[in-house]
C-alpha cells in the first residue's frame, strides 16, 4: 500500500523541538509528494476530527516558537476502546494512511493502541524527562537541560554579586 496522506500529532506535555519535528515531517512529506494533515490537540483532536491540512507554508518560521503549533492535550476518552475506535473512524474519514505521533511515554502508548487496530504508526520520542524506553535521548531533553544550566548560572552570578549563597 502506498502512503499518500499522513497525519501528524503532538501529544502530552510539550517539549522544545516539537515544532522543528513537525516542520521536518511536513517538508520531507512534501518532497515525497505526501499530503500532511495536522491533528490538533493530540488524541483528543483525533477523536473529534480536529484535523487540517499542513503545508510547507504553514510550518515556515516555527522552529524558534515554544510549545507546539498543533497544540497538545491529554485525552481520557482515547484510553477507552470506544474513544480509540472513534479516533480511527476520524482517520479513515480524513483519508489518512498513516500517523506520526510526536510525544512521550503516554503518547507512544497511544500509538501502540492505534497500531493494534492496524493503523500504520511512527512514533517520535519527545519528552524533557528522557524516560522513553529504547531511546538514548528524546526531543526536548538537550534544550531543557541547557535552559536549567543557564538559569542556575544566572542565579550563581546574582548570588555572587550580593556576596550570598542561594540554595536551588
Amino acid at each position: 500500500m502506498t502512503i499518500r496522506k499522513i497525519g501528524v500529532l503532538t501529544s502530552g506535555g510539550d517539549a522544545p523541538g516539537m515544532n522543528a519535528c513537525v516542520r521536518a515531517i511536513v517538508r520531507t512529506a512534501a518532497y515525497h509528494n505526501i499530503e500532511v494533515m495536522g491533528i490538533v490537540r493530540g488524541y483528543e483532536g483525533m477523536i473529534h476530527g480536529d484535523i487540517r491540512e499542513l503545508t510547507t507554508r504553514d510550518v515556515g518560521g516555527i522552529i524558534q516558537q515554544g510549545g507546539t503549533i498543533l497544540q497538545t492535550a491529554r485525552s481520557e476518552d482515547f484510553r477507552t476502546k470506544r474513544g480509540q475506535r472513534e479516533a480511527i473512524r476520524q482517520l479513515n474519514e480524513s483519508g489518512i494512511d498513516a500517523v506520526v505521533v510526536v510525544g512521550g511515554d503516554g503518547s507512544l502508548n497511544g500509538a501502540r493502541a492505534l497500531a493494534s487496530y492496524g493503523v500504520k504508526v511512527l512514533g517520535v520520542p519527545a519528552s524533557i524527562d528522557n524516560d522513553i524506553w529504547g531511546t538514548s535521548m528524546s526531543i526536548g531533553v538537550d534544550t531543557a537541560l541547557n535552559t536549567i544550566i543557564h538559569a542556575v548560572d544566572q542565579l550563581r552570578d546574582t548570588a555572587s554579586s550580593h556576596n550570598r549563597a542561594f540554595i536551588v
